[in-house]
């Protein structure tokens, strides 16, 4: 009796806590979109900022970020499939693969802030590359990278044996078994823990201070020369995103309607971000009933 007790009362706390959590979670998302929804407009995502005039937008802005975001998915997503390929089905079990497991654990951990300045430290001044999309690009897969490395192992480890064993056993080679059988049933796994990680990319700010930089030339968009300094495809330009836009407004900006153009930005972040995550929950479940034919 006194362990029923127990157990009712402990889950009752747990539940209380559980709501205060998503309550004060729904009541920040929500006072962020009442105080920016009213501000977005197609004028206020395509134009560009104004520095001491009213009716600046956030169009540069939104598109560094779009752009980093591919910048980053084309470098993290090969590496950390390989990776996680690697350390599910080649690396042997002993300490120097516990240890790189210890390290991409430990790595996910980091603060963002710390990979911004290794970025400064390593990418912008010791290799030159300079305050660039690039770099920020480089930074953040560092910061993604343990991510997609654990989903993508997860995932593949997650694939029920006797398929496996059933591959290998009809003469398919081991790559052939991982590539033909094994990831397309990790696929719904992998390309949740893809979106989710796109998220975090778009969101990011405080790496991109060291890194990407927190002002962006005046761009041409009718020039598509990625060599030229004020292409919008030139990589190695200076980039402000929208996150850091965000920052920089709340902290120093002089336009008469600073406020409003980051509560109007704020509330695209977050939709943004938000798209992300419910996109990636509905991919997943997707592509789960795709490969399991479960309804």
């Amino acid at each position: 009796m006194k362990a029923k007790t127990a157990d009712k009362i402990a889950t009752s706390i747990i539940m209380a806590v559980a709501a205060l959590i998503v309550l004060v979670l729904a009541g920040l998302l929500g006072y962020i979109l009442f105080r920016g929804v009213g501000h977005i407009s197609f004028h206020f995502l395509t134009s560009a900022p104004e520095s001491i005039r009213k009716g600046g937008g956030i169009g540069p802005q939104l598109f560094n970020s779009i752009f980093l975001l591919v910048l980053t998915m084309i470098i993290t997503i090969p590496i950390g499939l390989g990776a996680g390929i690697y350390m599910s089905e080649y690396a042997p079990m002993n300490r120097i693969t516990n240890f790189i497991r210890l390290i991409v654990e430990v790595l996910s951990s980091v603060p963002s802030i710390i990979v911004g300045l290794f970025g400064l430290l390593v990418l912008v001044n010791l290799f030159g590359f300079g305050f660039s999309l690039f770099s920020g690009a480089l930074a953040l897969t560092v910061f993604n990278l343990p991510l997609m490395v654990r989903i993508t192992e997860q995932g593949l480890k997650g694939v029920p044996r006797e398929q496996k064993e059933a591959s290998l056993a009809l003469g398919l080679s081991k790559w052939k078994t991982i590539t033909s059988v094994m990831l397309p049933i990790a696929l719904p796994v992998v390309l949740t823990g893809t979106i989710l990680a796109a998220g975090r990319v778009f969101g990011e700010a405080a790496a991109l201070l060291f890194t990407a930089g927190m002002s962006s030339p005046r761009l041409d968009f009718t020039n598509w020369n990625p060599l030229s300094p004020f292409s919008p495809l030139n990589p190695f330009r200076p980039a402000e995103t929208l996150a850091v836009h965000i920052w920089k407004i709340n902290s120093e900006g002089l336009a008469p309607d600073a406020g409003q153009i980051a509560a109007g930005a704020s509330a695209v972040l977050v939709i943004t971000v938000l798209v992300f995550n419910f996109g990636a929950r509905w991919l997943g479940r997707y592509m789960h009933r795709k490969f399991t034919a479960i309804k």
